[in-house]
């Protein structure tokens, strides 16, 4: 059964926040294979009506590029540099994870916008930084196939919620990290071993290949275990806020 930031969001106030913690180690599924850990201090009593959401601290420097032939084919036939590719790497997974963490806030009906990065004055607000710990393409080959973990991608950062009151005072609220990654999908050699013991040896790599192929396409390594990373923010950053009351549901505009 799919569990949805909506879910969490509805019973928030009856959750502990161990149960927070288990229930984005959920919403991420075996095959996200999320990870968590968690600063909990203790929850002042405020009320923001507003969340922005600042582009996470990402440098090129960090971003580990899959050095497999498909991508040295790939700089050959775009003619960029690896500090230019990691540095565009770097700039998408900071837009991809941000707006996505505001999607999926808005879409469970918080008040969520995006902000590079000072909030407005006057006004009381969630504010959520942070920065990236893991941007690795991991070996895309390794992953179609070997499988089960060899060659994952993965995304990690460390996040911070701040509240802000109308006189511009800052408070520090919530830590937390999360990781996501490509998760221990079996590869082909798994597949063609299970075709082989029915004497189908060819037809199973043909197989494992193609659905391989197809997994990898949709997960799509980096950008793939960015939606998963800002999906799970978004859950940890729902449930907290409604939890503790810091926000409350309603138009998103």
């Amino acid at each position: 059964m799919q569990i949805t930031l909506k879910f969490f969001i509805r019973n928030a106030k009856h959750l502990t926040a161990a149960a927070l913690v288990t229930g984005s180690l959920i919403l991420g599924g075996c095959a996200s294979a999320a990870t968590e850990t968690m600063k909990i201090d203790t929850a002042p009593n405020v009320h923001a009506d507003v969340m922005y959401v600042c582009s996470f601290g990402a440098t090129s420097s960090q971003v580990k590029m899959d050095s497999g032939l498909a991508h040295e084919g790939k700089s050959l036939i775009s003619g960029g540099s690896l500090a230019q590719e990691q540095d565009q790497t770097a700039t998408d997974t900071r837009e991809q994870v941000a707006d996505e963490i505001v999607r999926k806030l808005q879409s469970a009906g918080l008040r969520a916008v995006r902000a590079d990065c000072a909030a407005p004055p006057s006004q009381n607000a969630l504010i959520v930084e942070g920065n990236f710990q893991t941007i690795d393409e991991g070996k895309r080959r390794r992953r179609v196939l070997i499988g089960l973990g060899a060659g994952k991608s993965e995304v990690s950062a460390s996040i911070q919620i701040l509240y802000k009151s109308a006189d511009g005072a800052l408070m520090p609220l919530r830590s937390f990290t999360l990781e996501a990654d490509s998760g221990h999908m079996p590869g082909v050699a798994e597949t063609v071993g299970v075709g082989a013991v029915a004497g189908n040896v060819a037809t199973a790599a043909a197989t494992g290949g193609s659905l391989h192929g197809v997994s990898e396409a949709k997960h799509n390594g980096v950008a793939g275990d960015a939606k998963k990373l800002g999906d799970l923010i978004a859950t940890q950053l729902g449930a907290a806020s409604v939890g503790n009351g810091w926000m409350s549901i309603g138009r998103t505009d």
